[in-house]
């Protein structure tokens, strides 16, 4: 055996934290019982999570299991393609395309306000007739197993942006849906359309819902979204969206303690309004960006 055997484990630990998770996994465990032990430890992947930038000052509490966390924030990533429309229309399916049709353009155009996010320069927008727009999204294609989505079900969090034009009222509507394989729906998120009155300020706002405990069988995602303005205006004066995401994430550390999984949660963000208030499907509250 290599000479690493007689390094004390408080090292083999340090060194360890700096080996990609793959490796530890799928080699360095098959060396012996000693480095398998460490490797299969909470204390090495609490280590590898703060060495990551996975663990922020906002964290009220530690994960249940260390080892898990670290590998769904290693994982997490936005499952919906081109989200901010720097593709076109690419890799969305058109549903309804009424009006004069979905279009895209810059930010932060006419009588609109500039994103959270400067990195975001696009939005799609919507006309006089109904504008709505789909992906779906195939989990184990995306490196997501059954066994993760039956045993564990991580939250399937759901994050949207949407504004309006300052001049012309307009209607958001977004729809998600978790699918079985068989295409068969197994948990909706459908709240009410959104409707913003003429003369707004125009600031963007976002809606976010978290999926738990879903149950066993889902294998896709689909997304649907858009809306139209309120004015019946020629051109494109309807509702703008921008920046949607779909994420597989690790528990919430902000809560002091665990959310009941059983209730799902829906949080309504603006850039400048904070309120908090009630909602029969669970959590609601208008908070600044």
């Amino acid at each position: 055996m290599s000479d690493f055997s007689f390094l004390p484990e408080e090292i083999l630990l340090q060194i360890f934290s700096l080996l990609p998770a793959t490796n530890l996994i799928c080699h360095c465990t098959l060396v012996c019982s000693l480095w398998r032990d460490i490797i299969n430890s909470s204390a090495l992947w609490k280590v590898k999570c703060h060495h990551m930038g996975y663990i922020s000052k906002e964290c009220l509490r530690p994960p249940k299991d260390w080892k898990l966390f670290y590998y769904l924030s290693s994982k997490k990533r936005n499952l919906l393609r081109n989200p901010c429309a720097m593709a076109n229309f690419s890799f969305w399916n058109i549903e309804k395309n009424e009006g004069d049709k979905w279009a895209i353009e810059d930010l932060p155009r006419t009588l609109g306000q500039d994103f959270p996010d400067v990195d975001v320069s696009k939005y799609f927008v919507t006309s006089y007739g109904p504008c709505i727009k789909s992906q779906l999204i195939d989990l184990k294609k995306m490196g997501y197993s059954e066994t993760l989505l039956d045993v564990i079900q991580p939250d399937i969090v759901i994050r949207d942006w949407y504004a309006a034009r300052q001049d012309c009222g307009c209607q958001y509507k977004i729809h998600i849906k978790l699918l079985s394989k068989n295409r068969k729906s197994m948990r909706m998120f459908k709240p009410k359309a959104v409707t913003i009155e003429q003369w707004s300020d125009a600031h963007w706002h976002q809606m976010t819902y978290t999926f738990r405990n879903y149950g066993r069988g889902v294998r896709y995602i689909y997304f649907k979204h858009g809306g139209q303005d309120t004015q019946y205006w020629s051109g494109w004066y309807g509702v703008r969206v921008t920046n949607s995401s779909v994420t597989i994430e690790p528990e919430d550390l902000r809560a002091s303690n665990v959310l009941d999984n059983d209730t799902p949660k829906l949080v309504h963000q603006t850039t400048r309004q904070k309120s908090l208030s009630s909602h029969s499907t669970g959590h609601v509250s208008t908070a600044p960006k």
